[in-house]
């Protein structure tokens, strides 16, 4: 049984106070995931510095997310494709009524007066602002100023904290806290906070006044230069949209990239003229805007390069943007996650200043609404050309992010996320020390997040090899980027890739030790598929420029799962949401190409090495669309 919101709030204003003894039987709940690199310890913070706590209590039902995802997306469940309700899934993982007494009790009985608590619209969250003394307090823990050497910049932190024993259960983590922005922040980060970093990388050596001069329109050239004729050459892509009023594809950005409608234009003049004008539907997130003021590759290369490629791949099916973040602050995953699943949402408690946009957002020109909560329907496929390193987060803020990605595959969203451009290794290429920490010349192999979540499908990369054409086979990207790849320190192997994942350590061991890699045959294992990522064609700032990168790859995946949606949803059926558990099936692995060469060099080694079926650098390989869609319309 749930209770209705004033119900709630009439149970946090009226709950016991009995609590365990002062700072009896505490236990340590969380540690810093890593040391933070390039920042300097300044001082203890203040004490009476304030601090809004925010208390994420365990949600009920986390036994069954797993098994609720395969109802409704493995292909042998009698009940694929009946995708549940976000009224279902609020119900089915509300946090307890006991977890909130037992929460605010603790609080209570440590001295916070109960009318300072506040429990979220989500009913996930408690909240109240404390004293830096108050915090450490309740905590046993010891919070600190740290600042970057090199740009002054400020963190607040602290190394672990604790709770009682027996609150564990019922906390799932704590901000602020540990959680802590390990990337070494740009001037244009630290002027406009986006903490998630694209998968772009660009290569010089193509620069026209937009006459194309230099961009031969053949497919003989798809070595050296990819357009979506290449595109609709190797991977068997001939459909036109029907459905396209009642289809959605999403493709998120992080504010300050942005889009430029002229970039659009110019490229649309040149390889797709009827879209000439067309531009996304904006969704402001958090204020999220298309800005125009910044200009350039590093702000126009991620967005530019996704729009050209999904509007050009799925014409003339609608495109949503989902901008999130405002100009002075930026914003989060978690930010975009609010915006679709209003359970989740934490306005009144739960982003983390350190990691998060925080809004209303008091900075001049910023965002001084409300924080985006559930204003938008979850797309039916979301491509994320963004990331951060597995390590800089810790295991229960990455766990509490990846159940959300499950529950979006309940409602029948597929999401999708480049699996990074360093190989094995993380971020600028950085790998781990054996104690986890991010070092130079470091030897353990630094995985990516959210592509770790087992819920998510993550896009690697291929190429077409030098001097090959589009009827050649592929092999993995070793152009300017590497495709990521390799095994989570987090998360356990799902069901679905077992066999998948088995036979290939068991028949291609790879030749690392468990000091370089998690090689205990039960870790998941990324990327999921591939597509290609290097040589893109892209018009950015008035110029085309040759593209690389996990993020070309992420939006092609997206066009082709659009595409088949709109056949499924033309034939009365709905989207496929959740495609893991299918990729992986017998069935379905002659409809895509086996990618056997190359592999994902970094932290001093080859990396991991493409061979026959999955493997830890292109996945099942690259899709074969025409052979794809009439399995995916096979399905219920």
């Amino acid at each position: 049984m749930h209770l209705s919101s004033l119900a709630w709030a009439l149970a946090l204003a009226s709950l016991a106070v009995a609590a365990p003894s002062r700072r009896s039987n505490l236990v340590v709940h969380e540690r810093r995931a890593q040391e933070p690199r390039d920042w300097v310890l300044t001082r203890r913070l203040d004490s009476g510095a304030v601090l809004p706590m925010r208390f994420g209590l365990a949600q009920s039902n986390m036994h069954k997310v797993e098994e609720m995802l395969m109802s409704v997306a493995h292909p042998s469940s009698p009940t694929y494709g009946q995708h549940f309700s976000m009224k279902e899934i609020v119900d089915t993982f509300a946090p307890s009524t006991e977890t909130v007494e037992h929460v605010v009790n603790w609080l209570v009985g440590e001295g916070i007066d109960k009318k300072r608590l506040k429990l979220s619209p989500s009913k996930g969250w408690i909240e109240f602002d404390a004293t830096a003394e108050e915090a450490e307090g309740l905590l046993d823990a010891e919070y600190h100023v740290y600042t970057h050497a090199e740009t002054g910049a400020q963190q607040i932190g602290c190394h672990s904290y604790s709770v009682p024993e027996d609150i564990r259960e019922h906390i799932d983590l704590i901000k602020p806290t540990v959680h802590f922005l390990h990337r070494v922040p740009t001037p244009n980060q630290l002027r406009k906070r986006s903490f998630e970093r694209p998968s772009t990388h660009i290569k010089s050596g193509l620069k026209t006044d937009g006459s194309l001069a230099d961009v031969p329109a053949d497919l003989a050239n798809c070595d050296q230069l990819i357009t979506l004729d290449c595109l609709r050459a190797l991977y068997s892509i001939d459909y036109t949209p029907v459905s396209t009023d009642k289809n959605t594809f999403g493709i998120l950005e992080f504010t300050p990239q942005a889009f430029l409608q002229s970039d659009l234009d110019m490229f649309f003049a040149n390889f797709s003229p009827s879209q000439v004008g067309t531009k996304p539907i904006l969704i402001s997130i958090d204020g999220g805007v298309d800005q125009t003021q910044d200009t350039g590759f590093n702000f126009n290369g991620e967005s530019d390069l996704d729009l050209e490629y999904a509007f050009g791949l799925t014409n003339p099916q609608p495109i949503l943007l989902l901008q999130t973040g405002d100009i002075p602050e930026g914003a989060s995953f978690d930010n975009w996650l609010d915006a679709v699943d209003a359970s989740f949402c934490t306005f009144e408690g739960g982003d983390d200043p350190t990691q998060d946009g925080i809004y209303p957002d008091p900075l001049p020109g910023g965002f001084d609404q409300p924080e985006s909560c559930g204003i938008l329907t979850p797309p039916f496929v979301i491509s994320t050309s963004y990331g951060q390193d597995e390590s800089s987060v810790t295991a229960a803020y990455a766990q509490r992010q990846c159940t959300e990605y499950a529950k979006l595959g309940m409602l029948g969203s597929t999401v999708l996320y480049s699996s990074g451009d360093n190989g094995v290794a993380g971020n600028g290429g950085i790998c781990l020390d054996g104690d986890g920490n991010p070092v130079e010349n470091g030897s353990q192999f630094n995985p990516d997040f959210p592509v770790t979540c087992p819920f998510v499908t993550a896009v690697g990369a291929t190429q077409v090899n030098p001097g090959s054409t589009v009827d050649d086979p592929e092999g993995a990207c070793e152009q300017v980027i590497f495709s990521g790849g390799g095994f989570s320190n987090f998360f356990a192997m799902p069901d679905y890739q077992a066999a998948a994942v088995t036979s290939f350590l068991t028949n291609h061991p790879p030749p690392f030790s468990g000091e370089q890699f998690n090689n205990s045959g039960v870790a998941r294992g990324f990327p999921d598929l591939s597509a290609n990522g290097a040589n893109y064609v892209v018009a950015v700032a008035g110029e085309f420029e040759r593209v690389f990168g996990t993020s070309c790859s992420s939006p092609v995946v997206g066009s082709m799962i659009t595409l088949i949606n709109d056949a499924r949803i033309a034939a009365g059926k709905g989207p496929v949401g959740f495609i893991n558990p299918v990729i992986y099936t017998d069935k379905f692995q002659a409809a895509f190409h086996d990618i056997t060469t190359g592999g994902n060099q970094g932290c001093g080694t080859p990396g991991f090495t493409s061979t026959e079926g999955w493997d830890p650098v292109t996945g099942v390989g690259t899709p074969n669309f025409t052979a794809l869609l009439p399995l995916f319309l096979e399905l219920p």
